[in-house]
């Protein structure tokens, strides 16, 4: 999908990004670098591992994986055997509130979220995972529970484009800061263990209460948070009156005038902190996503830095 203004998504547009989602992985022990929190590395679990046999041990075995108390009982080096689990949870919650109804240029964050889950459902439902989702906006909350391949895509595109159809600028309820919380609340309900939480969001309304909850994701499965925002609500471009997009209303604004310029800086740098927060007391990796840039080309740069270093080389032309 071309780089271009988007205010809406429609379901051909996900389905389509189905042959771009490739160059980057979610595979078990992937370093993750965050560029939110220090670009300090994280790690994903990933697929658990099942106890599947005990077996004599043969020269050239892993001297780590003898099971001792079973040595001892039979009076020969006994190894544990595992097999890596093939079918890991994989949830993504999209955020598609009214507060991610906004765009300066680009895409609106809704947009660029609706990507990155589509993306994300590709990826892991290729390498046989399971995959499901929570949606979730002023409009309801979906939850489709995970499903193997292409069982689970259709539900859970079906659902963000129509939370993503219902976002209108003239909607007159205010932004809902606490659906957040019950949007993970929702996930840990279909979680069990050694699963993947991918929260796609802009964060807005996270408190010590989200804390708590991704805590409680986090005992027993991986975390990983894509930060969307648009490049707007960093700093103000001190470029005088601007024409500002929300949603199909635009508005035009005084980008000088030093009240509104410290009010979008202060929201922006409150929501950051709260995500780099939990960045570094769980480890969770982050990725920034812009509106402004293509959702793809940033997935590969933070998810396939290690598949360009490791990978074996390939023909010229050819894109892993």
């Amino acid at each position: 999908m071309a780089q271009e203004a988007r205010i809406h998504v429609t379901l051909d547009d996900l389905l389509r990004l189905k042959h771009r989602a490739k160059g980057f992985s979610f595979l078990p022990r992937q370093p993750v670098h965050s560029l939110l929190a220090g670009r300090h590395g994280s790690r994903l679990r990933g697929r658990g591992l099942e106890f599947e046999e005990l077996r004599p041990y043969s020269e050239g075995d892993d001297v780590r994986a003898i099971d001792w108390p079973s040595t001892a009982r039979i009076g020969t080096p006994q190894l544990r055997v595992y097999t890596e689990e093939r079918d890991r949870r994989v949830i993504v919650l999209v955020d598609q509130r009214l507060s991610m109804f906004f765009r300066s240029r680009g895409r609106v964050k809704a947009v660029a979220a609706a990507e990155a889950a589509a993306l994300a459902a590709f990826r892991v439902t290729s390498l046989g995972d399971r995959v499901g989702g929570i949606v979730f906006s002023e409009n309801g909350m979906d939850e489709i529970p995970p499903r193997a391949r292409q069982a689970a895509i259709g539900p859970l595109f079906e659902a963000i484009v129509r939370h993503n159809g219902a976002l209108r600028a003239d909607d007159p309820r205010p932004a809902d800061p606490a659906l957040l919380n019950r949007a993970i609340a929702g996930a840990l309900r279909l979680l069990l263990h050694d699963g993947l939480l991918t929260i796609i969001t802009d964060a807005m309304g996270a408190d010590a209460q989200t804390m708590r909850l991704v805590t409680q994701v986090t005992a027993h499965n991986d975390v990983l948070t894509v930060f969307v925002s648009d490049p707007l609500e960093a700093a103000l471009p001190g470029i005088g009156r601007a024409v500002v997009a929300e949603g199909e209303r635009q508005v035009e604004i005084d980008t000088t005038a030093r009240s509104l310029d410290a009010g979008f800086a202060a929201d922006f740098r409150a929501r950051r902190e709260a995500v780099e927060h939990f960045s570094r007391r769980r480890a969770i990796p982050v990725l920034p996503l812009s509106t402004a840039r293509d959702t793809t080309l940033q997935f590969r740069e933070l998810l396939g830095r290690r598949m360009a270093r490791t990978a074996a080389p390939q023909p010229a032309g050819r894109v892993a």
